[in-house]
């Protein structure tokens, strides 16, 4: 069985084909800057064969042909015909309370995902696009199924996921707590299991999400009881360019100070923030961490606030817990930056978490395992992420469920 992954964004599109049986990536690309000047495809194939393609990409249906030949391409493609792909398999940010579960993909499907739109807006129209563009090219004929990242945290209780604000606003907007990042921690969570051979009913699990985008969460018995980020992938601690949690009078007086719209505000938070908005230099952790070498002291309070941000929540879902079995790291900074790794888990060791220093130097660069020394009182882990396993691994139960 080959499922091909599609990841829909507003100005791009990633994609994997995935054989199940032989559980391979057969094919990944991304298609970039669509509907913009000078986009382009990067296609590779697992024996390192590629491809790129300059093209006029002005619209998602033009990047899905794009994506078509060349994964029938004669020479860096890997299906004769359509019918080799079983079914394709879309990301979908925002599911809000709808969706609870990866589902078959229908009018009713997509109209329910174009009704989330205010709460995701650029995120949900972009994945309209791709299923509506993959119908097109591929046909009706192809199974297609929706993924959401929000179903993972569908079993938060009420008491987490519920903010302080007059309840008609739940009730007439369904403002709440949402998370976001749910597939990836739902990888990691799932992989550890596999890794450690234990059952993850009765195992308590802070999952660490650490890229330009950022969250953390908690997961006991296989479930989530709450998770950073909230409403919108704006909350929980600072990211690449974005602010996480802030006293929202910050925001008021900022907008009369300074005669912002709601618009160049949410510009702000979002975009001008985080490790950028205080370095001043880059929201890449990497460059912040060059110039902290170099004595940058806007990039040592970055760092600084970034690790110690992630600290005070790994620390309240250890209390929300009642207990931590397992910390693990993922994502570019958490699988690559042994160092905030460090920092992070010195802050732990009065329950006992130790890490090994030489282990967790050399786990990077894509490799996994444990980092946590042999006496250490909790498992520590580096586990790579890999989403576009899971939203195969959905769409082939899906397809199994239908049969």
């Amino acid at each position: 069985m080959k499922i091909l992954v599609i990841n829909s964004g507003s100005s791009s599109l990633k994609y994997k084909l995935v054989d199940m049986e032989k559980n391979k990536v057969l094919i990944s690309g991304s298609c970039e800057r669509i509907g913009q000047d000078g986009s382009f495809i990067k296609h590779r194939r697992y024996d390192g064969s590629h491809k790129e393609v300059v093209e006029n990409l002005d619209c998602h249906s033009k990047a899905v042909l794009q994506i078509k030949k060349l994964i029938m391409d004669s020479e860096v493609g890997m299906i004769k015909k359509l019918s080799e792909i079983s079914a394709i398999g879309h990301r979908i940010v925002q599911g809000g309370d709808l969706f609870k579960g990866s589902v078959i993909i229908d009018d009713k499907v997509i109209n329910g995902i174009k009704s989330l739109i205010p709460l995701a807006p650029l995120h949900n129209h972009a994945h309209i696009q791709g299923i509506k563009a993959c119908i097109e090219i591929f046909g009706k004929d192809i199974p297609e199924v929706a993924v959401f990242d929000t179903s993972f945290h569908s079993t938060m209780p009420p008491e987490a996921y519920m903010f302080s604000v007059p309840y008609k606003y739940y009730e007439k907007y369904r403002v709440r707590r949402y998370g976001f990042h749910g597939i990836s921690h739902r990888y990691v969570s799932s992989r550890f299991e596999e890794l450690t051979g234990k059952s993850l009913n009765g195992t308590k699990l802070i999952t660490c999400h650490l890229g330009n985008g950022s969250s953390i969460t908690a997961i006991r018995d296989g479930k989530v009881i709450d998770t950073s980020m909230g409403f919108t992938p704006l909350d929980g601690f600072m990211m690449g360019t974005r602010t996480g949690s802030l006293d929202p009078s910050v925001v008021t007086f900022l907008q009369s100070k300074e005669g912002l719209s709601p618009e160049q505000t949410d510009q702000i938070l979002n975009m001008h923030s985080g490790l950028l908005g205080i370095s001043g230099i880059s929201n890449d952790d990497r460059d912040i961490t060059k110039a902290a070498a170099a004595g940058n002291k806007r990039a040592i309070l970055a760092q600084n606030m970034f690790i110690y941000q992630i600290v005070k929540f790994i620390g309240s879902y250890v209390a929300a817990l009642n207990g931590c079995d397992a910390i693990i790291f993922t994502a570019g900074i958490g699988e690559n930056q042994f160092s905030h790794r460090e920092k992070i888990c010195s802050n732990f060791t009065y329950m006992g978490a130790k890490i090994d220093l030489n282990l967790n130097r050399t786990m990077v660069s894509g490799k996994e395992g444990k980092i946590s020394s042999d006496d250490s009182n909790i498992d520590i882990f580096v586990i790579p992420t890999n989403e576009e396993w899971i939203i195969a691994c959905e769409t082939k139960n899906i397809l199994d469920e239908m049969k």
